[in-house]
C-alpha cells in the first residue's frame, strides 16, 4: 500500500536547499553514526528528497511525496528535515501509523526441498509460537486440502558479528516460519495459504497462491530455470536507502514477474539484497520478490554481502556482509542444505542436477565442501539427469572482470586450479556464477585453453566445461 504524506512549513524553511523526507519506525528520534556501539531507537528504512512542487508551491508552500510502506511489524512515522544528510535538522514529524495487524503473516517464498517431489514454502510474521500455532492449508488445486505445521526460527541482535548489524543496522527480523509440502504429484497444480492459529482460536490468514509441482527425475519435459546472481533490492517509489547498489534490480524483478508464465525455478546464487547490515532490507526484499518467490522455487547461494566477516570462519576476511556474518540469509531463505549455516547443497529439477557451492567457505581439496561437491558431481545419474550445472557466487572458472585482470588473474585464487579436475572427471555441462556485474560465457575451456568452438546451441559429446558469468547490478 502507498501512504500520501502532506508536510507544510513555512516558505523560508522549505526554501532551503536540501530538504529531505524520513520514514522511520517508532515514535522517539534520534540520530547515529553507522559505527556507533549504541544501538538507535528507531530504525529509517528509506528517505526521498522533497523537491517535488506544485504548481501553486509559491503561494501555500505546500508539496507532498508519496512513499510506498510495506509491514515491517512495527509503526512508521515520517520525519522532514532540512540541511541536507550531513547536517540534518528536524522541521517537522508526522503521527505514527498503524498497520491493521502487524503480526500477520507476509511474503511467501518456495523453495526445492530435499527430494525432488518434496517442496517447502517460508514466511515472516509477528507471531511467536507462544501467541499462535503456524501452519499450512495447501493440496491439489480445486481437491481436499489439507494442514501441515510449520516450524519457527529467529534470531537475535547478538547473533550479529559487528556493525552496521549488531548496532545501528539492527531491526527485529520478527520470526521465520517454514512448513514442507511432501509426495507432491509431478507437475500438478498446487495452492496454499499460510496461516496462524491464535490460542483462542482464531485464525490469521496470509493469502492464497499457488505452483506446480516439480517434474520427476529424467523427465523429458520443457524445463525453464532463471539462473542471476546479485540482483539486490530498490523502492519502487524511488526512495533511497542505507546501500543503494542496484536501482535497476527493479527492471530485472518486473521482467521476471512479467514472464513468469514461462518460468520454472529461479536460481539466485548469492548476493541477494545487499542490507550488508541494514536488517530492514530483508523485509523489503522478500516483499520486492513476493510475486515471484509464491509462485516458483527461489533457491538462494551465500555470497560476500551475506556471509563475509573477520574471525567469522568465512574464506575471506572483509566487512563485506556489514556485521551480518550470514545469519540473516541462512534464516530468511530455506535451502535443502545438511547444514544451513555451511550453505551448499543439491537440488534435482528434472533433466537437471544442479551442485550449489558456497564460495564464502573454503572448497580446495581436503576440505569438507570439496568432499561435498564432489559427491554431488559424483552420484548423478546422467541417463535420467543429462544436465549437471555447477553453480557458485564468486567466479571459480573464468571471467574477464577489471578488478581480476589487476590481479593478474581470470578467476579467484585457488578456484579453478581446485575445482577443475572434478569439472572435467563428472562432465560438468555449465559452471555458472554471480559476483562479476555483467554478463560472459566462454568456450568450452580446460586448463585455460578452448577445447571446443563456443556455440550457442549446446550440443553434441561432451569436450569440457562452458564458464558462464550471470551478475546482475
Amino acid at each position: 500500500c502507498f501512504s500520501l504524506l502532506n508536510l507544510k512549513a513555512s516558505l523560508k524553511e522549505q526554501k532551503r536547499k536540501m530538504d529531505w523526507t524520513l520514514a522511520y519506525s517508532q515514535i522517539r528520534f534520534a540520530v547515529f553514526n553507522s559505527d556507533s556501539i549504541c544501538p538507535s531507537e528507531n530504525q529509517w528504512v528509506e528517505f526521498q528528497y522533497a523537491n517535488y512542487t506544485t504548481a501553486d508551491y509559491a503561494k501555500t508552500g505546500k508539496g507532498s511525496l508519496r512513499l510506498q510502506i510495506i509491514n515491517q511489524r512495527s509503526d512508521i512515522s515520517f520525519a522532514l528535515f532540512s540541511g541536507g544528510l550531513s547536517n540534518p535538522k528536524l522541521i517537522t514529524r508526522s503521527n505514527s501509523i498503524t498497520f491493521a495487524n502487524p503480526k500477520a503473516p507476509v511474503y511467501p517464498r518456495l523453495a526445492q526441498g530435499k527430494s525432488w517431489d518434496e517442496m517447502t514454502v517460508t514466511w515472516t510474521s509477528g507471531y511467536s509460537t507462544k501467541e499462535a500455532t503456524p501452519f499450512v492449508e495447501w493440496g491439489i488445486q480445486g481437491q481436499i486440502q489439507i494442514l501441515s505445521p510449520a516450524g519457527t526460527l529467529t534470531f537475535s541482535r547478538d547473533t550479529m558479528c559487528g556493525p552496521p548489524a549488531r548496532t545501528v543496522g539492527w531491526r527485529d527480523p520478527g520470526f521465520i516460519h517454514t512448513s514442507f509440502f511432501k509426495d507432491l504429484w509431478p507437475n500438478l497444480k498446487y495452492t496454499y495459504r499460510i496461516g496462524h492459529r491464535l490460542f483462542n482460536g482464531q485464525i490469521v490468514w496470509g493469502r492464497q497462491n499457488s505452483f506446480k509441482a516439480p517434474p520427476y527425475p529424467g523427465e523429458d519435459s520443457l524445463q525453464r530455470v532463471v539462473i542471476f546472481g546479485d540482483l539486490g533490492k530498490a523502492e519502487i517509489d524511488g526512495s533511497n536507502e542505507y546501500n543503494d547498489f542496484e536501482r535497476g534490480s527493479i527492471n530485472t524483478t518486473y521482467q521476471l514477474v512479467k514472464d513468469l508464465k514461462n518460468i520454472d525455478m529461479v536460481m539466485h546464487i548469492g548476493d541477494i539484497c545487499y542490507a550488508s547490515g541494514y536488517l530492514s532490507q530483508w523485509d523489503q526484499f522478500t516483499a520486492q520478490v513476493e510475486p515471484i518467490a509464491s509462485t516458483v522455487p527461489y533457491m538462494v547461494a551465500s555470497g560476500n554481502h551475506e556471509r563475509d566477516w573477520p574471525g567469522s570462519g568465512s574464506f575471506y576476511g572483509t566487512l563485506d556482509s556489514g556485521g551480518e556474518c550470514g545469519v540473516p540469509a541462512q534464516n530468511m531463505f530455506y535451502v535443502p542444505a545438511e547444514n544451513r549455516e555451511q550453505f551448499w547443497y543439491l537440488t534435482d529439477y528434472g533433466m537437471f542436477r544442479f551442485c550449489v557451492a558456497n564460495t564464502e567457505l573454503d572448497w580446495r581439496p581436503g576440505t569438507e565442501q570439496y568432499k561435498f561437491i564432489e559427491h554431488c558431481l559424483s552420484s548423478v545419474d546422467r541417463q535420467k539427469q543429462p544436465w549437471l550445472i555447477f553453480l557458485a557466487h564468486r567466479v571459480l572458472g573464468y571471467s574477464s572482470a577489471t578488478f581480476y585482470g589487476a590481479e593478474g588473474t581470470t578467476e579467484e585464487p585457488m578456484g579453478r586450479e581446485s575445482l577443475q579436475l572434478l569439472w572435467q572427471k563428472y562432465r560438468v555441462d555449465i559452471a555458472m556464477y554471480g559476483h562479476v556485474h555483467g554478463y560472459e560465457r566462454t568456450c568450452p575451456v580446460y586448463e585455460n585453453v578452448c577445447v571446443a568452438k563456443g556455440s550457442d546451441r549446446y550440443s553434441g559429446a561432451f569436450t569440457a566445461t562452458t564458464h558462464v558469468v550471470v551478475g546482475g547490478g
